[in-house]
């Protein structure tokens, strides 16, 4: 692999042999229930816990399901079922464009569950941060969040030591301190949707999913993982020059 020639990187499939290892347990607590998920313009998706796909909680009430992908398509739902909200992200793999692979998120209400809070919403908290992300004994990765837009990462361990880009992301608000980070990869035809909780500094934890094309460019590839990480340092900006206010 030559660091520069982004033709030599490794490719989605490749990357996949364990780096699952530091996932949560997948949980049943919502197996048999079903939830209806709404806008402003009424439903927008119903969901099934018998349905195909893995479950992890994220805190009280609060869920991460990653739904069983459908050729190009794969669904994230993000369930609190104390507030009564919901967010669906719908990562889809393109026949071409940068980045190949796009997403949608769709904030949303559970019926028959009180709604209480705020809304999951776009948010900026994480910008200026930069974070170590440890995925199993092999594989860790630092990330540096730049603006509501970009973020850098950088591989520190495992097959893709010493590669680093500045890819796309998005950041939507679920609970204080708990987020959606997800991100578009420009270089290998991928994204991935993650839940962080970043409330404790030293004990920072996120489940997510990777989705995207194999090393032929023609087969999704599709896994879940889970990491632990750390906060390393926090930028912050004199306020004319603060990217969160841009």
């Amino acid at each position: 692999m030559t660091l520069s020639d982004t033709s030599t990187w490794l490719p989605l499939d490749g990357l996949a042999p364990g780096f699952d290892a530091n996932k949560a347990p997948a949980v049943d607590d919502l197996r048999g229930r079903e939830f209806v998920l709404r806008d402003d313009n009424g439903p927008i998706r119903t969901w099934t816990g018998t349905d195909a796909g893995e479950t992890f909680l994220v805190d009280d009430d609060l869920y991460y399901v990653q739904v069983r992908p459908a050729d190009r398509e794969a669904v994230s739902l993000f369930l609190d079922l104390r507030d009564g909200r919901a967010l669906v992200v719908t990562t889809t793999i393109g026949d071409h464009g940068t980045p190949r692979v796009t997403q949608q998120f769709r904030p949303a209400t559970i019926d028959g569950y009180d709604v209480r809070g705020e809304a999951m919403a776009p948010s900026t908290a994480l910008i200026g941060r930069r974070v170590l992300w440890v995925y199993s004994a092999e594989h860790a990765y630092e990330h540096v969040y730049l603006s509501p837009h970009w973020y850098t990462w950088q591989c520190l361990a495992g097959p893709e030591r010493g590669l680093a880009d500045t890819d796309e992301n998005t950041v939507y608000r679920l609970r204080p301190g708990i987020h959606v980070f997800a991100w578009r990869e420009k270089v290998i035809p991928c994204a991935s949707v993650t839940v962080a909780d970043h409330r404790d500094a030293r004990a920072l934890r996120s489940h997510g999913v990777l989705f995207g094309l194999d090393a032929t460019g023609e087969q999704p590839t599709h896994f879940t993982f889970g990491a632990h990480g750390r906060l390393l340092s926090t930028t912050v900006h004199p306020g004319p020059y603060d990217p969160a206010e841009g």
